[in-house]
């Protein structure tokens, strides 16, 4: 503060076109930030007693960017990549991590990697006591096939005791991850969330069990990941119609997510669906170590497949800020409202010939791609470290 009163500003983004959309922002403006927080949004801001500025003409500027399906408990488990790399590739401030770790490895992830990591990192608790423990390209287990590893009372104890970064409960369900175990580990799941007051983070792969079954169970709030898996778990029929169990799942309040990851992002799954006009809620990386080196490789490439097939620039800003923010609720995220988290992500939007593939193979060409520009952290701009730059 200065002498007369005046606010000194930390860091001043100037002059970006500045897209807020859940705050129905687009314009031209700077944004400035002091004490962590986000000081004031508008044009011609003073920036004579800033103590940094940061141009940003010709850029976009968003909230931090939140990818709410990420692996990155890293070094304890086998798909785990480093948070400080998917954030600078990604320009997000906020990983949500999709249940990586279980109620009995849980507290190593808090203590080896979320306390230290530069970014945001909150979790989905997985519904498995060792969480995701065998995922590789030569060893895959699913960790919800045998009962005996889901355990109600110690999710409950677990998720109780990391009240302030555990945002769900995870779980994953299909031939893959459950075996024989039907929708029982989904059943298990749905006990616990709602005895916590909780979201459930729900993955389906091939079927056995179907989405039949398993979309029919999720409540308000819940989370219906890789909502645009390739055939048999498209959520569009044959002739292009939306399954009739997934409208009836987004009109009671289910959140659907895009978790391309290595196996669960289809073109034509996602063209049915836009056609029909069911777009995403939330889009997502599922950036995990067979991922990362693509197809999904991390949340703007996947925010640019998107975009290459009909979502317009404000959608997919919105699919990655304020509804992410809302699935986890935490309302303070995912805007550059006055007053809210020090955080935004700066892009580019790069215009040329961009090839995108899916999980299947299938390459579509595109016009544009979203490129990382800069990161502010705590108000402040963030400096990747050498190996995440």
């Amino acid at each position: 503060m200065r002498g007369d009163g005046t606010l000194t500003y930390d860091l001043v983004v100037k002059g970006g076109r500045v897209i807020d959309p859940g705050q129905g922002l687009d314009m031209v403006a700077d944004v400035a930030f002091a004490a962590g927080r986000v000081a004031a949004v508008g044009p011609g801001l003073p920036t004579g007693d800033a103590a940094a500025v940061m141009e940003a003409a010709g850029k976009i500027v968003t909230p931090g960017l939140i990818d709410l399906h990420t692996h990155v408990y890293w070094g304890g488990t086998s798909l785990g990549v480093d948070p400080a790399v998917v954030a600078a590739q990604g320009a997000a401030t906020t990983l949500i991590d999709a249940g990586s770790a279980g109620p009995g490895n849980f507290h190593g992830f808090r203590r080896h990697v979320i306390e230290p990591s530069p970014v945001r990192v909150l979790a989905y608790l997985n519904i498995s006591f060792p969480g995701i423990y065998a995922f590789s390209r030569t060893v895959m287990v699913g960790e919800s096939g045998d009962l005996r590893l889901l355990d109600a009372n110690e999710c409950v104890r677990v998720a109780r005791e990391h009240k302030d970064i555990v945002v769900g409960i995870k779980v994953r369900v299909g031939r893959g991850a459950s075996g024989g175990s039907g929708v029982a580990p989904l059943n298990i799941a749905l006990d616990v969330a709602d005895e916590l007051g909780l979201p459930v983070m729900a993955h389906l792969d091939y079927p056995p069990p179907s989405p039949h079954e398993v979309v029919p169970r999720l409540r308000k709030g819940d989370v219906l990941t890789h909502c645009y898996r390739p055939f048999p778990s498209a959520p569009t029929r044959g002739d292009g119609r939306v399954r009739d169990e997934v409208l009836a799942a987004r009109q009671r309040g289910v959140i659907f997510d895009i978790g391309h990851g290595a196996g669960s992002f289809g073109f034509r799954s996602a063209r049915a669906a836009l056609a029909a006009g069911f777009p995403p809620d939330v889009i997502s990386s599922d950036v995990h170590t067979l991922s990362i080196g693509g197809p999904a490789f991390d949340l703007l490439v996947t925010m640019s497949k998107l975009l290459c097939l009909g979502m317009t620039l404000p959608q997919v800003i919105m699919a990655a800020t304020a509804m992410p923010a809302a699935a986890v609720r935490r309302p303070e995220l995912g805007t550059l409202r006055v007053g809210a988290v020090g955080e935004a992500s700066i892009l580019e939007l790069r215009e040329g010939r961009f090839d995108y593939v899916d999980v299947v193979g299938e390459t579509i060409e595109g016009r544009q791609r979203l490129a990382p520009a800069g990161l502010v952290i705590g108000g402040r701009r963030w400096q990747p470290p050498e190996k995440a730059a």
